[in-house]
């Protein structure tokens, strides 16, 4: 309005042309000192001097309005909701409950092997600290359920519950189970008690820092190159990971029963086979998978399997091998495979 009133006064003050009317009520609202269009009249000084004061009202009134919107969170809010639609968009990610020093660690390990990551914190020291590590932090409870439903735990390939209480990441098992029965769930606990719970709410790993960390010393004094090989495998383009196969026979097809002979994974794809881990005939647990209960059955470990191992439901193959190897192998296996997890050293 202040323009187009200030315009129209240089218009009939001066008899300019509506270019040069509107070009001097630019460079005059914006100060830039330009010289005048044309020299002006008494009049067209008045417009000039009315404009400056109008000026000063306008951009008052503008910055006012600006520092509300910051006061009453307004540009906050515009930047959640920005943030919450980009949630959205997130597939295949891992969700990180707890950002302390174990939740450190494992979003460092994450992002090496290039997965996408989301921390769920409430502590502000660590909301900062995990920004400040440009990562993605949804600040909410993690135990609540809306929580890791705008998390996306159905759309995510695995939840990392390392919060510091056993309560707390017993509540986000709980959750997490309820509402994404084939999620894959890892929980940190600090006792044998609290890995009994959280096994039974139905975390497929338990992970205690106490007993792995021993475990880790102790290999390392006693076979110093065992663990020297996983740390350069975890750095170089070799890789582990687990090929879950179907607990439904006819997901299997011609592959039920196959040997690993017959099979010839290894000259097809260049992957080789570590171990097959086989699963007993007693089920101890069961889990909800495309609708339909099934039971997980405890397991038995085959190390180095030779060609003669045959081919089963419910077993879970762990192969290494290049991106493409492992991607050559999933493909083989095809409508068999129930999951492919990827394990880091």
């Amino acid at each position: 309005m202040l323009v187009n009133l200030a315009a129209l006064g240089y218009r009939l003050t001066e008899g300019w042309d509506w270019g040069d009317c509107y070009w001097m009520v630019a460079i005059t609202l914006s100060t830039i000192g330009y010289g005048e269009v044309n020299p002006l009249s008494t009049s067209g000084r008045v417009v000039t001097a009315l404009l400056i004061l109008g000026g000063l009202v306008v951009v008052q009134i503008s910055i006012q309005g600006v520092l509300g919107l910051s006061e009453s969170g307004y540009f906050r809010r515009l930047r959640e909701r920005r943030f919450r639609r980009w949630l959205n968009t997130m597939q295949d990610h891992v969700i990180l409950c707890g950002y302390g020093r174990i939740g450190r660690e494992i979003a460092a390990q994450v992002r090496r092997e290039g997965v996408e990551l989301l921390v769920v914190e409430t502590d502000p020291e660590r909301r900062e600290a995990a920004e400040q590590e440009g990562l993605p932090v949804l600040a909410a409870d993690a135990t609540l359920d809306e929580t890791l439903l705008e998390a996306g735990i159905h759309r995510c390939r695995s939840l990392v519950a390392a919060l510091s209480s056993n309560a707390s990441n017993l509540y986000v098992v709980l959750s997490a189970r309820g509402l994404a029965p084939v999620c894959r769930l890892i929980a940190r606990s600090d006792s044998d008690e609290a890995e009994r719970k959280l096994r039974l709410a139905g975390a497929d790993e338990v992970v205690s820092p106490y007993v792995s960390g021993g475990r880790m010393m102790a290999a390392t004094a006693l076979r110093p190159m065992a663990v020297t090989f996983m740390d350069l495998l975890a750095g170089s383009d070799c890789e582990v990971e687990e090929f879950l196969l179907s607990d439904d026979p006819t997901d299997l097809g011609r592959l039920n029963g196959m040997s690993l002979g017959d099979l010839e994974l290894g000259r097809r794809t260049g992957a080789l086979v570590l171990a097959v881990r086989q699963p007993r005939r007693q089920a101890t647990n069961e889990r909800q998978y495309r609708g339909a209960s099934y039971r997980l059955p405890e397991q038995d470990l085959v190390a180095n399997p030779g060609r003669e191992q045959r081919l089963e439901p419910g077993q879970l193959l762990v192969v290494m091998g290049s991106k493409g190897q492992l991607q050559q192998v999933s493909e083989l296996l095809g409508s068999a495979l129930m999951r492919v997890d990827q394990m880091t050293g």
